[in-house]
């Protein structure tokens, strides 16, 4: 009996293997590369092991079935997500401890105490966009997760320091909050604002500089047209591989509000060729300001009703993007009258990767700010 049970066994294991073999072979049809692909230096290898690996089923099962126990059974993602209440997910950036958060604060705030300083000197003034945390205007649906003591009032704390430094820092968070009984201004799934949240962001703005900064040029009139609704995977479901096999547990896709903004000279054809060139306005920030789905370039520019030349970039934080037009030729050369700096509060206490700019002209800039106690973020500011 037992000896035929042990069969049986073999058997099944071996009939599971065969199946899974036979199954991971799709891995293998289709795959094909240019004939210049060398063959002895390792790189057929190579494309061939990448092709496998990227469609082994066998992989993408336990990859699934992992997740599946981890967000059912847990309520947790991968590193990278928080799992809130009613399909709401948020950034784990928002909550968790940072090493040496502190000194990065320090070292963060006397770098924009010196990037004010630095275009101060070419008589540009500077607006900073503090962005508030997803979670600070939706805690209700956050659920258990709590942020550590450093970030739970670091937006008023950030935003304080900067007024007392000099700098014009809008209050975001209570325009915000008070657009939510109109709609969604953060996406459920993503990391970002919706249009909504990002047009809300742009009119306050808007109606700051236009209390405190004469803007050149003559104003313009700008179209916000709507574009329809889509389904919208954000992009903190990544963190959340489910898909495909367990595709329907999933948070829902937010519904994405499509805007697009054009100047109305757009429209008047031939006149546009004789509109003024000078534009006076710069925005250097983050994805909130380059990713054009969330149209807030476009609310921008009509808020203001000038154009503007943006200089945000996906994936690289507020600091680095705005070194880099520090550094630039059209700075140097064609210096605007108001740069707006969009930094969402949640980098204030992280590290920048500033490998790549001159160490002494980096510690210059700190230098300069590091006097000022004004830039000094302490608790109870």
């Amino acid at each position: 009996m037992n000896r035929t049970l042990n069969l049986l066994y073999i058997l099944l294991f071996s009939g599971l293997l065969l199946a899974l073999s036979l199954w991971s072979m799709r891995g293998v049809l289709g795959f094909s590369v240019s004939k210049e692909t060398s063959v002895l230096d390792g790189k057929l290898a190579q494309a061939f092991e990448k092709r496998y690996d990227a469609e082994f089923p066998v992989k993408q099962l336990g990859t699934n079935l992992w997740a599946l126990l981890d967000y059912k059974l847990f309520g947790e993602g991968r590193q990278g997500v928080v799992i809130g209440q009613d399909g709401w997910l948020y950034s784990d950036e928002e909550f968790d401890p940072v090493a040496d958060g502190s000194r990065h604060v320090r070292d963060n705030l006397a770098l924009i105490g010196g990037v004010r300083d630095e275009l101060a000197r070419r008589n540009v003034e500077l607006v900073l966009a503090i962005v508030p945390s997803k979670s600070r205007l939706y805690p209700e649906h956050v659920g258990e997760a709590t942020p550590t003591a450093l970030r739970q009032d670091l937006y008023q704390r950030f935003r304080g320091v900067a007024r007392k430094a000099g700098i014009i820092a809008p209050d975001l968070l209570a325009a915000l909050e008070d657009a939510k009984n109109q709609g969604q201004v953060f996406l459920r799934t993503d990391t970002h604002w919706s249009p909504l949240g990002a047009e809300v962001v742009a009119g306050r703005l808007g109606q700051v500089v236009g209390k405190t900064i004469d803007l050149r040029g003559t104003p313009q009139q700008y179209i916000t047209e709507a574009q329809g609704n889509e389904d919208y995977k954000g992009d903190l479901t990544r963190f959340l591989p489910l898909d495909p096999l367990f595709e329907n547990l999933m948070p829902a896709p937010d519904q994405l509000q499509k805007r697009a903004t054009r100047s109305q000279e757009d429209a008047a054809g031939d006149d546009a060729l004789f509109a003024e060139n000078e534009v006076p306005v710069v925005l250097v920030g983050t994805s909130y300001s380059a990713n054009d789905k969330w149209n807030f370039a476009g609310a921008l520019r009509q808020a203001l009703q000038r154009d503007l030349v943006n200089h945000a970039e996906d994936g690289q934080g507020p600091i680095l993007p705005m070194l880099k037009y520090l550094q630039s030729d059209e700075l140097k050369d064609a210096a605007p009258q108001l740069v707006i700096w969009e930094f969402p509060e949640r980098y204030l206490p992280m590290q920048s990767d500033l490998s790549d700019f001159d160490p002494e002209w980096v510690a210059s800039l700190r230098k300069g700010a590091a006097g000022d106690e004004r830039l000094a973020l302490r608790s109870g500011n």
